[in-house]
């Protein structure tokens, strides 16, 4: 391989990445139907339906944009020579190699972060805001953008400092090290997620005593849960989405429910999503999921092992030496069809398994109640009711909604 085949390697991976989720998102667009569903015609009426079709069309023509103006961004960085503009700003203020590569790559990520703020800032501000979604006042979103780039530069920059560190000392074996920490990294994470992230961004209160936490405990203990830790988290704050999410594991496992849940459900249709969400527990889900990620990262870091330090990178993107951060992009990129691949694999897997997931509701709880539950929450999100089942394939870690519902 020579440097311009690899340059025009990675500008070529780059664009078709950019054809197919243009194709795929048109082609979502186009799948209309002016009829409402037939399994959710109890809960929709026209406008609500029509408003629905409305906000996929902004979302479908903000996407597009997003889209167009991040590969304008990616290819100017490329043809004007920025990755070499990043890498000597990084060591005119460093000459430790582990700081260059964490300052180069900062760079970068604090670039793409500026350059994509206004879109955020409309998208939440204007779409969101339009469509009566949005409660994130200013102050809120620039406490969360602050504290979500500390967070990137302490516990970002400590893993990737682990990595380099283990890549200079050991060489090419540093994939197997880097593995086993990652590996423990991710279970660590998925244990204490609610204690360690949560509440830096999010109130946690328990939920208080009551009808509805009784009935939780005694569905709970019915099927053999223990389940005494039950979480009310202020996500209005935010936007009036709902949301529940399970987390953690043995004692410290926890069931966590967003505020706007518990306005928009009643006490049945709060414990037949809790069904659901204990039957990924049951069906051991939770921990196929956690494997699958680290048998992910262990073939990334072997396949990054072999290609990060060869000299035809760097020499592609106009620097001499090769380095960590430069084999790290271009593997990035490199990766991306492989990538895509493995999410495929894992969204076939993940929609089974929300399938398994429901019938453990039904087999234990009560089904009408869960549908009930999904079209009030499909309604109130104005979720995409006929997505392309091109785009659902390709995309969707959930099955539809009519999908779920002619399964129950």
């Amino acid at each position: 391989m020579n440097p311009e085949f690899v340059f025009n390697l990675l500008i070529t991976i780059i664009i078709l990445n950019f054809i197919k989720d243009y194709y795929l998102s048109y082609l979502n667009s186009k799948n209309f139907e002016t009829k409402i569903p037939e399994v959710v015609a109890d809960v929709y009426d026209k406008k609500k339906y029509v408003k629905s079709q409305e906000y996929k069309k902004i979302q479908y023509n903000f996407s597009n944009f997003s889209r167009l103006y991040g590969l304008i961004l990616i290819l100017l960085f490329f043809y004007f020579d920025g990755f070499l503009i990043f890498d000597q700003l990084s060591k005119i203020f460093f000459n430790s190699t582990i700081l260059v590569s964490l300052s180069f790559l900062g760079l970068i990520y604090f670039a793409n972060e500026l350059l994509s703020l206004p879109l955020s800032i409309y998208y939440n501000f204007i779409i969101e805001e339009s469509f009566g979604f949005n409660n994130t006042t200013l102050k809120i979103f620039i406490l969360d953008k602050l504290k979500s780039w500390l967070l990137t530069i302490l516990f970002g920059g400590s893993v990737l400092s682990f990595l380099i560190f283990q890549y200079e000392s050991i060489g090419k074996n540093f994939w197997i090290t880097a593995w086993v920490f990652l590996g423990f990294l991710s279970i660590l994470l998925n244990g204490l997620y609610s204690q360690l992230i949560v509440p830096i961004f999010n109130k946690q209160t328990k939920l208080e005593k009551g009808e509805l936490r009784t009935q939780i405990e005694n569905y709970s203990n019915k099927v053999g849960f223990d389940l005494s830790n039950i979480f009310v988290i202020d996500g209005s704050k935010r936007s009036t989405k709902a949301n529940a999410y399970f987390s953690g594991f043995g004692k410290q496992k926890r069931v966590t429910l967003y505020d706007t849940l518990l306005n928009k459900l009643n006490t049945n249709q709060i414990i037949a999503v809790i069904a659901h969400e204990i039957g990924h527990y049951k069906k051991n889900h939770i921990i196929f999921n956690i494997i699958f990620s680290i048998i992910q990262s262990g073939i990334m870091l072997y396949l990054l092992s072999i290609l990060i330090n060869m000299p035809v990178f760097s020499e592609s993107l106009s620097l001499e030496e090769p380095s960590f951060h430069i084999g790290l992009v271009c593997f990035s990129i490199l990766f991306t069809p492989i990538s895509e691949l493995i999410s495929l694999f894992f969204n076939l897997f993940s929609r089974k398994f929300e399938y398994e997931a429901d019938k453990f509701a039904k087999k234990t709880f009560d089904s009408s109640y869960l549908i009930e539950a999904l079209k009030i929450l499909s309604k109130d999100s104005l979720s995409n009711l006929t997505p392309h089942p091109k785009y659902v394939w390709w995309y969707y870690s959930h099955p539809t909604l009519v999908q779920r519902i002619s399964r129950l």
